[in-house]
């Protein structure tokens, strides 16, 4: 005879828990509204493209070497593709040439900066600096755009915007590396590679 079978009333063995996880604790906060904004993420601070422009564009201004001296790569991007754009209005696809040089020169100045230096420099704030100081060649392509510089005035104004780019991008590494009294050393391989540039705009 088969006997009925008993329910079971005993308890299912459960192990005791030795961890208890903790959940992860976000970096910025528990809601959205805590998180810093993309563009902080990314590093793109306008105030400073902003003062930077200024600088360039004002030759005789201070130069704010603790601004200066942060590698800011969003407004050098944006002046090489607006100094492309230009060149292309004026029928010239160069684009190739600009990024290939602006490589080239910002090696070179890389060391050659660190090299007469005594702090050093990084590669980064070289290519920033050499990239906010070419905002005055946008002017002389687009100048190129409108009329021919190959005459006695467009060689006035090539010089003129040389000296400017040059004179601006000296003044900005001098004050950020505390190099007193070498602005002419300096300024001497940015007119080399700021002309580079402008035989492209007047050719």
């Amino acid at each position: 005879m088969i006997q009925p079978q008993q329910p079971y009333t005993g308890q299912i063995f459960q192990p005791t828990q030795t961890f208890s996880p903790t959940a992860p604790q976000p970096f910025y906060g528990n809601s959205f509204e805590d998180e810093p904004p993309l563009l902080e993420e990314l590093g793109i601070n306008f105030d400073h493209i902003w003062q930077k422009t200024l600088t360039v564009l004002h030759p005789l201004k201070v130069a704010d070497g603790s601004i200066m001296n942060e590698t800011d790569l969003a407004g050098p991007m944006v002046f090489c593709l607006a100094f492309g754009a230009t060149l292309l209005l004026a029928g010239k696809i160069q684009f190739g040439y600009v990024y290939g040089i602006s490589a080239i020169g910002c090696l070179g100045m890389f060391c050659l900066l660190n090299l007469m230096s005594m702090t050093g420099v990084s590669f980064g704030c070289v290519a920033s600096v050499l990239g906010y100081c070419l905002l005055p060649m946008i002017l002389l392509s687009s100048f190129a755009v409108i009329f021919s510089l190959q005459g006695m005035i467009g060689i006035i104004l090539t010089a003129g915007i040389i000296g400017w780019c040059s004179f601006s991008a000296s003044k900005i590494f001098i004050s950020a590396l505390a190099m007193e009294g070498q602005q002419l050393l300096v300024a001497y391989p940015c007119a080399l590679l700021y002309g580079v540039f402008a035989l492209i705009s007047v050719f």
